[in-house]
């Protein structure tokens, strides 16, 4: 069995607020077997995958780790909304300075991913985008962390450890980019090619990004404050 089944089932139990022993009950095996698999320790058959899909009411491609999505479905790029299609629903209400944070991040990328497009590379897009991937998760689980009460069972990298690997995984991505930025080889990944990398100037920016350019520079600004450096006059 891979090793996404034994955590996912798991967390479907504890998303539930059943006992061990209940599930155990009601999935026709015993105590001490569920908890072999949940814990890893043994493989089960395919009939019991079938059988616990059923109980939880999700697909076995979800059970299996092979769909982040409970019914089975697979996400493709039309099915990802926008970031403001939800609407008013989707407005933060209080404080402007999230609403604030969350337009200047997002206008941001805008000007990131369309620097990356001009590159043309896309194993710096890649690399890239794995930086920022990280980042995101980081900051997600800090948030869901907060509260001890909130299943941990979604992860795979423990508690104790996820911090370490995703600060590695973002360092590892960061030296990826940085060589193919320079229009060198990370490990298979050929780098740009001579001339590909975009010629930026904050003019040529607020030239290409009119509604995102000025985003960018208050996130410089707002960053570089924050490193406790400032520009000299």
């Amino acid at each position: 069995m891979n090793k996404h089944f034994p955590r996912l089932l798991t967390l479907l139990r504890k998303e539930r607020g059943l006992s061990q022993k209940k599930a155990a009950e009601e999935l026709g095996v015993s105590q001490a077997l569920l908890s072999h698999y949940e814990k890893g320790i043994r493989e089960c058959g395919l009939d019991f995958v079938v059988r616990a899909a059923d109980y939880y009411q999700v697909s076995c491609d979800y059970l299996l780790g092979r769909s982040p999505d409970k019914t089975g479905a697979t996400i493709t790029l039309e099915d990802i909304p926008e970031p403001d299609a939800a609407g008013k629903e989707n407005r933060m209400k209080g404080s402007l300075l999230p609403l604030l944070n969350k337009k200047l991040l997002a206008n941001s990328l805008n000007v990131i991913f369309g620097e990356l497009q001009k590159c043309n590379n896309k194993y710096l897009t890649g690399e890239v985008s794995a930086y920022l991937n990280v980042s995101v998760y980081k900051a997600f689980r800090l948030l869901y962390s907060a509260n001890p009460k909130n299943p941990q069972g979604m992860f795979a990298a423990p508690e104790k450890l996820y911090n370490g690997l995703a600060d590695a995984a973002q360092s590892i991505a960061e030296a990826n980019a940085a060589c193919l930025a320079e229009g060198e080889k990370a490990g298979e990944m050929e780098g740009l090619e001579k001339g590909a990398a975009p010629a930026m100037t904050p003019e040529s920016l607020s030239e290409d990004y009119p509604l995102f350019a000025a985003s960018l520079m208050n996130l410089v600004q707002n960053a570089e404050s924050r490193m406790g450096v400032k520009k000299k006059p």
